[in-house]
């Protein structure tokens, strides 16, 4: 079964619309639609925002049944010359860049006890030719020049605030993660909540008609 962890009910909608519903339950405060989908088995948990809504939901997928997770939606780009308002992104690794053990551990920003890197890969399905990522995953939406000089000196291209504690769940529990995200706003372009509030439909509608060719790769 696939377990799509989503945070925003309009991210959810895009595969929510393309279900057949069986049943509707709730799991640690997360609301979970199971079915089906593109020939799928799948649990569908919106999670709302922020790191632990979104290890919370992961949790959900798992007890439901879930043996790899899916996390898609929108993201914010670090750069017009690395990623475009509404195309879509596979992502290949993510790091939690507000995890900060640098005093203690010596270690760099978003190093998590028990890891030597601090990026932690996802599972990129040969079947999906998105083009490739790093994302970074904290708690804010700002447009911060501290916090985007922080990203981009990590290697980061891309931003949001669910992916990094999912990933950091799954591996607890011994799973893959999937994710892809459509671009809604970019760094240097303009206010970034101006952008995601203009074009967050029109980036969901373009992961939306992908949807298919996303869960089809899960084998």
């Amino acid at each position: 079964m696939i377990g799509c962890v989503i945070a925003m009910d309009s991210e959810a909608e895009i595969l929510l619309g393309s279900m057949e519903v069986s049943a509707v339950r709730t799991v640690f405060g997360k609301t979970v639609s199971l079915g089906r989908a593109f020939g799928k088995e799948v649990a569908l948990v919106v999670s709302g925002e922020g790191k632990v809504n979104a290890a919370a939901g992961a949790c959900a997928a798992i007890a439901c049944g879930a043996d790899i997770l899916l996390n898609f939606g929108v993201a914010g780009g670090l750069s017009a010359e690395s990623t475009r308002v509404g195309e879509l992104y596979l992502i290949e690794r993510a790091v939690q860049y507000d995890f900060d053990l640098v005093q203690l551990s010596g270690k760099e920003v978003g190093t998590l006890p028990g890891e030597t890197q601090n990026f932690l890969p996802l599972f990129c399905p040969e079947a999906l030719e998105f083009p490739r990522r790093a994302l970074g995953t904290g708690d804010r939406f700002d447009d911060s020049p501290a916090d985007h000089a922080l990203l981009l000196r990590l290697g980061c291209e891309i931003r949001e605030m669910e992916l990094g504690a999912i990933v950091q769940t799954a591996k607890a529990a011994g799973m893959s993660v999937v994710s892809v995200k459509a671009i809604s706003d970019v760094y240097g372009t303009g206010s970034t909540t101006k952008q995601f509030r203009e074009n967050v439909r029109h980036a969901l509608i373009h992961l939306k008609a992908h949807l298919g060719e996303i869960l089809e790769a899960l084998e």
